[in-house]
């Protein structure tokens, strides 16, 4: 089952759209997995790959969220005008918002973030403790220098000159690229004291595979909080092929459920519903 949502942040409407698995009584609620798309994207994903994402999640007794930024998809606004600071402060208040839906156990969230929602979705889940469980695909692991390679060194030049400029349709200002400055996650991630899986192909042309090993050697140097990691041959940023696309899913369900580590472990486990601790 799913519906569309809106959000009011600000003077801006948030587009989103809600899974949540068939409702056996009207008093069940569920764990709500949040979906952070990346750079210019979008609630739908490349390829649907969100949709697909959530259709497989509800199975497992998972709702979960997708949401589009501000000026991306079908929200209303224009992405590229403010900072990073912004896209952490609306995926905090569609936090805020999802906590009060009827179906929804307040208590049981999680994060998961994709290329720059990765950064996004960890800055938030360091504000948040209640956020237990974070996933990150293809994460950004340097947003300004990242951002700035996909975009280009000359149109990120023409920004300085003309204060903002045009790619793929958006106007990118000179303030949204000198926001990504401030923010390093590979420093700050060890005041997240949750549980992290890290996805990442090894055919990523966008954002280097190498940034999984980054994220997932500092992660595992916290003294809480258990991290993982599942890298996927010849995927690349989105995931695009079927099989690869596949396996990220997969691998993600098995370690909401647990499975991962009753499999590293020599165990053997089905998939179970709902959130595990």
């Amino acid at each position: 089952m799913k519906r569309h949502v809106e959000i009011k942040w600000q003077d801006e409407t948030l587009a989103a759209t809600l899974y949540v698995p068939e409702l056996e009584n009207q008093a069940e609620t569920f764990p709500l997995i949040v979906i952070c798309h990346g750079f210019i994207g979008s609630r739908i994903g490349v390829n649907r790959l969100f949709v697909e994402t959530a259709t497989q999640l509800i199975t497992d007794g998972y709702a979960v969220l997708c949401f589009d930024y501000v000026g991306c998809g079908e929200s209303t606004g224009e992405y590229g005008r403010s900072g990073f600071d912004q896209l952490v402060a609306q995926t905090k208040h569609v936090l805020q918002e999802a906590a009060h839906f009827p179906d929804i156990d307040s208590q049981r969230i999680s994060l998961l973030g994709h290329s720059l929602g990765g950064p996004v979705a960890l800055y938030t889940a360091i504000s948040k403790p209640n956020i237990r469980k974070l996933m990150l695909w293809s994460p950004v692991a340097h947003p300004y220098k990242d951002i700035v390679r996909i975009v280009g060194v000359d149109t990120y030049q023409r920004a300085w000159q003309h204060t903002s400029v045009d790619y793929m349709g958006y106007g990118l200002t000179l303030a949204f690229f000198e926001s990504l400055h401030s923010y390093v996650p590979l420093k700050e991630l060890q005041k997240y004291t949750g549980d992290v899986f890290i996805a990442h192909g090894t055919a990523d042309i966008d954002i280097p595979v190498e940034y999984c090993f980054h994220y997932y050697y500092a992660f595992r140097s916290r003294s809480t909080g258990k991290s993982d990691k599942e890298i996927i041959l010849e995927a690349d940023h989105t995931f695009s092929d079927g099989c690869s696309r596949t396996m990220l899913i997969d691998s993600t369900r098995e370690w909401l459920s647990g499975e991962r580590y009753y499999k590293q472990s020599g165990g053997a486990i089905t998939r179970t519903l709902g959130y595990s601790i």
